[in-house]
């Protein structure tokens, strides 16, 4: 188990590093672009494989990290009945989004993802909504109490909440990959929140809320109860792809969205983590304890 917090670490470092270099290079060394090319073949060929396979790297190191995470702490059977659901379930939906315009509205993916399933869905976006997704949720899941005081009402809360923080995300993401002057996806017909439909998020909010809630029946006889130590690696890994989508959204003017986002989602998650409980450590039972043994007598005939 140690090796695998190790490669969980290793995997969130590198995670969040891709990041930062991704944010670096998008806001700083593709503007000046020209620079690098005057390097000659070196760099043109490192130019293009940071522009395609950047953010690909980036993703499978924060699947990584967290599918280890899940594994560790809520074992092989519930990490898997999140995964399974939010990846196929979002998956059909922006497969049925590229190709009808529902329930997202009419947009298409460019390069810079990596390989598309069926020719339109980059393979990177269903696990990012996988890991993403489980940050925010198990969040709103430990925030809310609902191992403790498990009711209805809680458990929806919780989806609503879970859906409510991955859909925050979007809208400081939104603007970064659709409307600057390097897209990772465009819209058909821009929309009306700064060139993004609010279809859009409908879209994000809905297909999220539905994999919870069917992650939350496969859930039902689970016991799964998180201090708040046991949220530091999803509150990290929520805030940095927040920051990330953030200062791309900044970095092209679009202030507005990056508020909407911090306002509704981080601090959100950050009041839900800290309103988890951190149940201390039991204290170790002394392995020296000395029992005190009363005399017998023993009479001999």
């Amino acid at each position: 188990m140690r090796q695998l917090v190790i490669v969980e670490r290793v995997c969130l470092i590198g995670h969040i590093l891709s990041k930062v270099f991704g944010l670096l290079g998008i806001l700083l060394v593709i503007p000046n672009a020209e620079v690098i090319l005057n390097l000659g073949t070196v760099g043109e060929t490192a130019m293009q494989s940071s522009m395609a396979n950047g953010g690909v790297v980036d993703i499978i190191l924060g699947t990584v990290a967290v599918s280890i995470f899940a594994y560790r702490v809520l074992g092989l059977r519930n990490w898997l009945a999140f995964m399974l659901p939010s990846v196929f379930i979002s998956v059909g939906s922006e497969l049925l989004g590229t190709s009808t315009g529902f329930p997202f509205g009419d947009y298409n993916y460019l390069s810079g993802l990596g390989y598309k399933i069926a020719g339109l869905v980059p393979f990177t976006i269903p696990i990012s909504w996988f890991y993403v997704g489980l940050s925010a949720y198990l969040i709103a899941r430990a925030g809310l109490q609902v191992a403790e005081k498990p009711s209805l009402v809680r458990h929806i809360a919780a989806i609503a909440v879970g859906a409510l923080l991955f859909t925050c995300w979007d809208f400081a993401l939104e603007p970064g990959m659709s409307q600057t002057a390097f897209p990772f996806w465009y819209w058909e017909k821009p929309g009306a929140f700064f060139g993004t439909p609010y279809q859009n998020y409908a879209g994000w909010f809905g297909t999220s809320a539905l994999f919870m809630t069917v992650t939350a029946l496969l859930w039902r006889n689970a016991s799964i109860k998180l201090e708040r130590s046991q949220l530091n690696v999803p509150l990290i890994v929520y805030i940095s792809n927040f920051v990330f989508a953030a200062g791309l959204s900044l970095g092209s003017g679009f202030a507005i969205p990056v508020l909407l986002g911090f306002v509704g989602g981080v601090v959100p998650a950050l009041a839900l983590w800290w309103r988890t409980a951190n149940t201390p450590a039991q204290p170790a039972v002394e392995a020296n304890t000395e029992m005190q043994v009363a005399p017998v007598k023993v009479a001999l005939k």
